[in-house]
């Protein structure tokens, strides 16, 4: 991405933003861990929308008065010392460059700035306050707020989420080209996992396979940790121990994704480990792949979001019963026990409202799954999706998917 795709970001925030605001957001640092050592370092999928700067320690602070907005990085000073560790911190020129802003100062000099903007004329402080759940550990920004609340009362602390969310939700030419890049990195691991499929193996050595395609593509973060979920442990949604041994007849659930410029694939494949599937796999195997189809189908731009979950609900349910597996509708939720969709983008379940009807450049997944645990059967197969003007494009469309593809290509 090129920064003038995140000036135009910070442009049309700004633009909804009422006047004498002040917007400040924090790239981010990593918490520590134990000793000397800390947690990789992720910046804030926000802050990076608005700046393309992955570095920590590293603030944008925005403000609107009279129509003129301002903008200011404060990144680290470069310390010779710490240089010879751990290499350099971002020099204004690299900042400048990724990001766009102009006025670039150090972090020595965020506190004064604060300090007169709050003596100013500013009534609104619009800061970044997302939180997944009322017990949730309190962020950055929201350890700011209560501080700068009690420091200068006159500000209303305001919540800028929700604009940024609802920016994001909407992809551009250039995050749908990155988007594609990962999903084709994801399926070079894909094709090695199932040329070097062997029963038993453990998983995590067919796993293997995967991330050493990634990395030697230069990829350094997964989208996500890999579930690799042979036979019954395919039935779990989330399984990630991958440690079990693949027996002879297993099926084994992939579900996996690479990251490119840190936006992501999230892609499902389920095959057999001795590459052909047993009749019984594929009867359940092509009643999944029914759900996948018929639900990309249903993709265009007015379609509620909600929609597309009614439309796989209701072929897994007739799959069902045409494998013998129920009677009444009311008994999917015990194969099928999950949504069919999330929004993907800069983090793999992406920022987005349900209660939503598509718009073109919306990118999301179609995941249709049944887990049918009495018979040690899961499977999940799913791609990627954006909404076009017209109706929709598969970015994944050049995965196999289909059992005889599958099949075929295995025997190489």
């Amino acid at each position: 991405m090129n920064k003038e795709f995140y000036v135009l970001n910070r442009k049309r925030l700004m633009e909804g933003i009422e006047d004498n605001s002040v917007v400040i957001i924090f790239a981010g640092e990593a918490p520590h861990m134990s000793a000397d050592a800390s947690y990789d370092f992720v910046p804030n999928r926000n802050f990076l929308y608005l700046t393309g700067i992955d570095r920590d320690q590293v603030i944008l602070i925005m403000t609107k008065h009279n129509g003129k907005v301002e903008e200011t990085l404060f990144i680290e000073e470069s310390d010779p010392i710490m240089a010879k560790w751990v290499g350099e911190r971002i020099s204004k020129e690299e900042a400048l460059e990724a990001s766009g802003v102009e006025e670039i100062q150090f972090l020595s000099r965020f506190e004064s700035s604060v300090n007169m903007l709050g003596t100013a004329n500013y009534e609104n402080l619009y800061l970044d306050l997302e939180r997944r759940s009322w017990d949730s550990m309190q962020s950055t920004a929201q350890l700011f707020g209560k501080n700068i609340v009690e420091k200068y009362p006159s500000f209303r602390v305001k919540n800028i989420y929700n604009a940024i969310r609802d920016m994001r939700m909407v992809k551009s030419s250039g995050e749908i080209e990155c988007i594609k890049k990962a999903i084709g990195i994801t399926y070079e691991g894909i094709k090695s996992m199932m040329l070097n499929a062997k029963p038993g193996m453990y998983e995590y050595e067919l796993e293997a396979y995967f991330d050493f395609e990634l990395k030697r593509r230069g990829v350094k973060k997964h989208a996500f940790d890999t579930i690799a979920a042979s036979g019954a442990n395919g039935t779990v949604l989330h399984y990630v121990a991958n440690n079990s041994k693949i027996g002879g007849n297993d099926l084994i659930l992939f579900d996996l994704g690479a990251q490119y410029n840190y936006y992501c694939g999230d892609i499902s494949r389920t095959f057999p480990v001795t590459g052909e599937f047993t009749d019984r796999q594929r009867e359940v195997y092509n009643v999944v792949l029914r759900a996948l189809n018929e639900t990309t189908k249903a993709i265009k731009p007015g379609i509620p979001f909600s929609k597309l979950n009614e439309v796989c609900k209701k072929v897994l349910t007739e799959g069902c019963k045409e494998l013998g597996l129920i009677r009444e509708d009311s008994e999917i939720s015990k194969y099928y026990y999950h949504g069919v969709s999330h929004f993907l983008g800069l983090d793999t379940h992406d920022v987005g409202v349900r209660d939503v009807d598509l718009k073109p450049g919306m990118v999301l997944t179609v995941e249709p799954g049944l887990y049918i645990e009495e018979e040690k059967i899961g499977i999940r197969i799913e791609d990627n999706v954006v909404v076009t003007e017209t109706g929709h494009e598969v970015l994944s469309k050049d995965i196999i998917r289909t059992a005889e593809e599958i099949e075929e290509f295995m025997k190489k």
